[in-house]
């Protein structure tokens, strides 16, 4: 396997880098009018029941809208930028254990119930899985630009 020179390797760091700029702008441009369009849903149904529709109806609704952007985003990501991107979610799901975590000690705080342990540890689990994941997938990609004995 042939190595790239180090200035033609940087210029595609680069460009990959760019990319990913590139690909989180316009996952954040969807992610936005998601929440533009859920919040003008939830005002517009509030307005026209008085009230009346439980705010857990409106949280599914954002939480359904971002499934929907969440798959248009990473389907159209290229190959390339797999690396990076996965470098993103395990920084992402870092802060979302954490956060389990603290789910998952209500008890230690003498507040919350058994469902905010049970949904904390399962949290955790998802989390942990996905970390470990990303950087065994990531360990293994960059396996591939190593140079062969």
């Amino acid at each position: 396997m042939a190595t790239l020179p180090s200035d033609l390797a940087a210029e595609q760091a680069r460009a990959a880098a760019a990319a990913a700029r590139t690909a989180a702008d316009i996952a954040k441009g969807h992610a936005d009018q998601a929440q533009s369009l859920a919040d003008s849903l939830g005002h517009g149904v509030a307005a026209v029941t008085g009230g009346a529709i439980d705010p857990v109806v409106f949280q599914l609704a954002i939480f359904v809208l971002a499934i929907f952007v969440g798959y248009y985003v990473v389907w159209s990501v290229t190959p390339a930028l797999h690396t990076p991107l996965m470098s993103v979610t395990n920084a992402i799901s870092s802060v979302i254990i954490v956060g389990a975590i603290l789910a998952a000690g209500v008890p230690l705080i003498e507040k919350g119930t058994g469902w905010a342990r049970f949904f904390g540890f399962i949290g955790i689990v998802f989390a942990s899985v996905n970390i470990f994941g990303g950087f065994l997938v990531t360990q293994r990609m960059l396996a591939m630009y190593k140079k062969k004995a």
